[in-house]
Parts: structure tokens; C-alpha cells; sequence
């Protein structure tokens, strides 16, 4: 099946695009993409072509995974969330998710499964949520995304804790985009109750890194966004 899956996906092989999404994803040296090459295939098409092939044995997403091809590791990851959509070994497939996590690598990558898979499962099993603190102290930026945007399918579910202690551990991360990440996940804690964010938010405003309070308080109106960009 791995023979028919790449050959799919070589088809929407597409020059230009490929040139637009290296620069898009920061490939150059020295930046968070480095070395990652794109075939400069559209998610909606790499999604199309899942849908066949979304009885891939693992043997074969691993294949995918281990590719330097960015549109094979997501086209990979997306069969791996639709075996998790359809109840399919969900242990078996958030574990093999977690051990792949050096090609989870980058921000696309995280933000599209991450949820479905990790936030998904541990929303089903409260007591694995330790691994989200283990994850959100690693070197790995990938893994440190991982455990801030898992925790979106939790506070979608109205389950507020893990996003806030998450958020919290990150004020001091040093990337962008982790800034950004936390940033969007406390706006969409706002959206939900935005009680809540404004609570975390007085405590933190004034330390936190000011890409992630943009991000936070993106959704209120001028006179809040003035007074918390105040410090």
C-alpha cells in the first residue's frame, strides 16, 4: 500500500507551491523548518488522498513518518487521525503517535493532529494527562507545541485546569511560536469563559512574553485590549 500512497502524492507534486511553503514554513538554514522539503501538495488534496488510504497498516505510516518529505509525515499523521477518529487501537495509536514525536516537526504538523490525537485521548483518560507535563518541559519546540495545543480538545470539552497550568509553564518559553500557541489556546478559553481568561490574564499580563497577550486578547474590544497591552 506505501508504493500507491507516494504515488498519489507525487502526482500533486507541484514546483511553485513547493518554493511558497519552504519559505512559508521557514526552511532556511537557521530557522525552526530547516532541512524540511515540501512537495508543494495542498492539505485538502493530501487529506483527499488519506481518505483512501486510511487502512494503511502502521508499518506504512511509519514509512511515511520517517520521510523527509513534509507531505508524506502529514500525510502519514492524518491516517493515523482517522484510525483515531474511528476508535481503531486508540492506545495503540497514541502511543505510536508520542513515539514519533522527532517527526512531528513542525508547526502544521502539531496543530492538525495533536488535538485529534492526543487531546482526544487524554480527554477520554484523565490519569495519562501527566505525560502533557512532561512533554511541555522537553528541549524538543514540537513537543512543547504539542502539550499547549493537546490541551484545545479539552478546554473545547469545558475542561479548563490543564490549558491554564500548561499556559503557565510556557510564559517563559522563548520561542514564537510557542507565544503564539498559548496565545490562541487563552483566546479560546475566552470564547468559552472568558472569566477565566481575564483571571489569568491580571495575574500575568504584565510578564507575559506581548506576542502571546496579542494573540490572548485578540477577541475583546479596544478599551480591554489597551488596558492589558499596558504594563
Amino acid at each position: 500500500m506505501i508504493d500507491k500512497i507516494l504515488k498519489e502524492l507525487k502526482l500533486k507534486k507541484d514546483a511553485e507551491q513547493a518554493k511558497v511553503l519552504s519559505r512559508f514554513f521557514k526552511t532556511g538554514k537557521g530557522q525552526y523548518g530547516e532541512g524540511d522539503i515540501f512537495w508543494g501538495i495542498k492539505v485538502p488534496a493530501t487529506r483527499e488522498i488519506v481518505k483512501k488510504f486510511k487502512e494503511a497498516h502502521l508499518k506504512d505510516v511509519q514509512i511515511l513518518l520517517d520521510s523527509k518529505v513534509h507531505e508524506h509525515r502529514l500525510a502519514g499523521l492524518l491516517i493515523l487521525v482517522e484510525k483515531f477518529k474511528k476508535g481503531e487501537n486508540k492506545k495503540e495509536i497514541y502511543n505510536f503517535y508520542l513515539k514519533n514525536t522527532k517527526n512531528i516537526n513542525n508547526w502544521d504538523l502539531v496543530d492538525l493532529t495533536a488535538p485529534n490525537i492526543v487531546g482526544s485521548f487524554l480527554l477520554e483518560n484523565k490519569k495519562e494527562r501527566k505525560i502533557l507535563y512532561s512533554l511541555v518541559k522537553s528541549k524538543n519546540l514540537w513537543e512543547r507545541r504539542i502539550a499547549i495545543l493537546s490541551t484545545f480538545t479539552l478546554l473545547r470539552n469545558k475542561e479548563y485546569e490543564d490549558v491554564l497550568k500548561i499556559s503557565e509553564i510556557l510564559l517563559k518559553d522563548e520561542h514564537d511560536l510557542i507565544h503564539k500557541a498559548v496565545g490562541w489556546m487563552l483566546r479560546e478559553l475566552g470564547k468559552r469563559d472568558k472569566d477565566v481568561e481575564i483571571e489569568f490574564l491580571e495575574k500575568y499580563y504584565k510578564t507575559m512574553p506581548r506576542t502571546m497577550l496579542r494573540y490572548a486578547i485578540e477577541k475583546f474590544d479596544i478599551k480591554e485590549k489597551e488596558y492589558f497591552m499596558k504594563k
